[in-house]
């Protein structure tokens, strides 16, 4: 960790003297457990809570403060005519906070609605994709786990981003292409085989566009890529092939009316056979406290299929300008056997989210 953030330090210094160097921060510090859990018997699972199945944020009946407990950096250099670097560095608990790059990248305005990116950034599949980490940017403890479970959440590529407005909405969109080569993907080694896998998303084409206006947002997203993968060494075969093409669809509509908000996602795998998932959430603001409830759903298009949801019940107190206070109560029902993640569980978090 020490390491990795001395390389950053040393790297951002080393930028040209006239370049403007933004520092800013955000951090969470969470706690929970299991209060009652089937676990998988067959599989020697335990009763469990997966919080987050990219980094496998998993809580158990013991309490713990690492699964969803991180910190991060982000350093944006401005290098003038319209030239920037970003670096974002991440060191999360259920990694023993070994400190990683997220982002790094570089970013070039070619005018006011238009600017060109290199680098590593997260893959913008979700509506909260690109503020996932921060805590602080949403009601929940966390964006509902069973519409956010893909393995890959990164990508290396070029991607360009465009702002305007037509009349009262604002509009945004970007458009993105690359490649990810997780040799050691930490959902599918350390949870589901148990053994190293690499996992590569190749020839990755998507867009997103989204519309807003006072009160109303509408994001619409879809991706394309081939997937191989590795277990142990051995490549894998899908009905006798080396890849598969998959094909990712997402709608997001969210409506906020001042104190009530509804907030929804709604997202489709296509790898031959479908992966959906949704998301529903409403909330109601009174003065800094926000209660909230928020129901999640995954469901595998196959006999006997991956399918579990989450019913979520929390309270967000806005206690500072820069900090928020969270408790959450969530059950999950798992419906699978042969395909059983976590089995059934109930569990209760709670923790700080900050941003400096």
């Amino acid at each position: 960790m020490k390491t990795q953030l001395t390389i950053a330090v040393l790297a951002t210094l080393s930028l040209p003297l006239h370049a403007e160097i933004n520092i800013s921060g955000f951090a969470s510090v969470n706690g929970g457990k299991v209060i009652s859990g089937t676990g998988v018997p067959q599989y020697d699972v335990e009763p469990t809570f997966l919080a987050d199945y990219p980094i496998v944020s998993a809580y158990t009946q013991d309490f713990s403060m690492k699964p969803e407990s991180l910190f991060g950096l982000q350093f944006t250099g401005n290098l003038s005519e319209g030239l920037f670097a970003t670096a974002q560095i991440v060191a999360r608990g259920a990694n023993d906070y070994d400190a990683k790059f997220e982002w790094a990248y570089i970013s070039y305005e070619l005018n006011d609605s238009l600017t060109i990116q290199a680098g590593k950034k997260r893959l913008p599949l979700f509506y909260y994709s690109d503020f996932f980490d921060v805590g602080y940017a949403y009601v929940w403890m966390r964006a509902p786990a069973d519409n956010y479970t893909w393995q890959i959440f990164n990508y290396n590529g070029i991607n360009a981003l465009y702002s305007g407005s037509i009349g009262d909405w604002s509009l945004s969109g970007n458009i993105y292409g690359g490649r990810e080569d997780d040799t050691n993907n930490k959902l599918l080694s350390d949870f589901f085989f148990l053994e190293p896998v690499r996992e590569i998303w190749k020839d990755i084409l998507g867009g997103v566009i989204q519309a807003s206006n006072d009160w109303l947002e509408i994001r619409a997203t879809h991706m394309q890529y081939t997937n191989e993968r590795y277990r142990s060494g051995e490549q894998v075969l899908w009905d006798g092939k080396p890849q598969r093409d998959g094909k990712f669809y997402g709608l997001s509509v969210n409506a906020d009316f001042g104190n009530l908000f509804i907030l929804t996602e709604l997202n489709r795998l296509d790898l031959g056979g479908n992966l959906d998932t949704y998301m529903i959430s409403v909330g109601y603001r009174f003065n800094d406290i926000t209660p909230y409830f928020a129901y999640a759903d995954f469901e595998e298009d196959a006999t006997d299929g991956e399918h579990h949801d989450t019913m979520s019940l929390g309270v967000r107190w806005d206690f500072h300008s820069s900090a928020a206070l969270k408790i959450q109560y969530d059950k999950v029902e798992e419906h699978s056997f042969d395909l059983a993640v976590a089995g059934d569980s109930e569990s209760i978090t709670f923790g700080i989210d900050v941003v400096f």
